[in-house]
């Protein structure tokens, strides 16, 4: 049996490989998505302050650190039994804008444009930001620096630094916000919320303007029918900072909506032999192995699973553009993995419609920023992070200390439908043996479409770790075993 390694895969956060099995005949049997590494931040947490865990999980990821930093102090409000103001909640929300901004801007030019504006059988060189500002232009260039350092400062005047942000406590935030800022937020804000209506035009331009494009979304091998989950809110409208978890299936009826302190209920988390990521399921479907459809306990998350699980926009420009995805690729909920991109310039348009509003907020400028706390307990935190549903369980003992942790990533949750979306555009893609670099690359389009943060999903410490490699044939007979120390 012949095998193709894609080591490393490229335009992503984090690490990883596929390998890709022929059989006789030059078809692809089977793929797989292998991440070689091994997160422990659940385990180095015990015995912590809970109080630093804000900080201390922030480092999980530099690309998604407040996402981690509000799933944890969330869940220290939770373990704490405080409720922050409403001012607090504000002025967290408008932070958490500034955070999708600037990280949905990085994966459309940076990271998943590129396969689209460039072309995915362009030269390797040519298939990155460079690429894109050759082809789109030089001022374009400077238009999307602009609009994500913009997203980076509004993180930073709210939270204290860009990256690995120290404002959230239990019951609040350590600071406020004075009136010079407030404008200066909102100046940043409504320009970001024109770049994000200028990026969907191009989209329209280069994507939805391409025939051929078109029906690599819509008819190519990168079709999965899966169960969708995100926050809502009370109207069931995508929500990223509050709400209930929202299921759906794959037909569009809602099977389940569920605090996060039920997602033990709900959720379990299943380990496989050739991967250091955990491979989480819906427990009312079931395992039924990496399969798709109803009877498939495997879920989506991330920008096209938010879509699908909820009924709408909160703000009316990206409530639009959500009206058009759906009509435009055949009515909800819609299963193309490459559907991705489109969804994630959609919620860019809405987090800066929405921090818009909020830096508009008159109230939002008020020193009441933080409530007491009480004894401390079990908590939970919820978030949706760029990539998709964040979830943060802390046990908390009398000492304020935490005895265990529990965190379900957004790319923990998207395993399952990762794997498989590689596997079936391998299949779909290779055939009789001929395999070339532009064939390659749209493999890897099927996990890039997810915006896939490995890094934040699994974790080695301290840094290198020993690794036994093992190949096994079509009939898991050993072959040859590679070892690390």
């Amino acid at each position: 049996m012949r095998s193709i390694t894609i080591d490393p895969i490229t335009r992503l956060e984090g690490h990883g490989k596929i390998n890709i099995f022929l059989n006789e005949d030059g078809n692809v049997e089977n793929a797989y998505l292998q991440i070689p590494e091994l997160r422990g931040f659940e385990k180095f947490s015990q015995g912590r302050r809970a109080e630093d865990m804000p900080q201390i999980t922030s480092r999980i990821c530099g690309v998604c650190p407040v996402a981690h930093h509000f799933a944890s102090a969330k869940a220290l409000d939770s373990a704490f039994k405080v409720e922050p103001p409403p001012v607090a909640k504000k002025l967290r929300e408008l932070m958490y804008m500034g955070y999708i901004i600037y990280d949905h801007i990085l994966h459309f030019y940076f990271l998943g444009g590129p396969d689209f504006v460039v072309g995915p059988e362009a030269p390797p060189g040519k298939r990155n930001i460079l690429g894109v500002i050759e082809k789109a232009g030089i001022d374009i260039g400077k238009e999307v620096i602009k609009h994500r350092a913009f997203g980076q400062r509004i993180t930073a005047i709210l939270g204290g630094k860009a990256t690995h942000p120290v404002n959230c406590l239990p019951g609040g935030v350590s600071k406020g916000l004075n009136e010079v800022e407030r404008k200066d937020i909102l100046s940043m804000a409504e320009s970001s919320r024109e770049f994000a209506r200028f990026s969907l035009q191009l989209l329209d331009d280069i994507v939805l303007k391409n025939k051929d494009y078109v029906e690599l979304i819509t008819k190519g091998p990168y079709q999965l029918r899966t169960y969708n989950m995100g926050l809502v809110d009370d109207r069931d409208r995508l929500n990223f900072y509050d709400g209930l978890i929202r299921v759906k299936d794959p037909s569009d009826g809602e099977l389940v909506k569920f605090p996060v302190s039920d997602y033990k209920k709900e959720i379990a988390e299943r380990v496989e032999k050739w991967s250091y990521m955990k491979f989480p399921y819906l427990k009312r479907v079931g395992w039924k192995g990496f399969s798709d459809g109803t009877g498939s306990g495997f879920y989506r998350v991330g920008p096209l699973g938010r879509l699908n699980a909820s009924e709408g926009m909160a703000t009316p420009l990206a409530q639009k553009e959500f009206d058009r995805f759906y009509s435009t690729l055949g009515g909800r909920p819609v299963h193309s993995t490459l559907a991705f991109h489109w969804a994630r310039l959609i919620e860019l348009l809405y987090a800066a419609e929405r921090a818009v509003e909020l830096a508009s907020d008159g109230e939002i400028t008020s020193d009441r920023i933080r409530n007491p706390v009480g004894e401390p307990g079990e908590g939970f935190g919820v978030v949706e992070a760029a990539r998709g549903t964040l979830i943060h369980h802390y046990d908390v003992d009398e000492l304020g200390l935490i005895k265990k942790a529990n965190l379900i990533v957004a790319t923990t949750n998207n395993a399952g439908a990762i794997t498989m979306s590689v596997r079936d555009a391998a299949k779909g893609l290779i055939r009789n043996g001929n395999v070339t670099d532009g064939l390659l690359n749209k493999v890897e389009m099927a996990f890039r479409a997810y915006d896939p943060c490995f890094g934040c999903a699994t974790h080695t410490m301290p840094g290198s770790m020993p690794l036994i490699a093992n190949i096994y044939d079509k009939n898991e007979v050993l072959l040859r075993s590679i070892k690390r120390d």
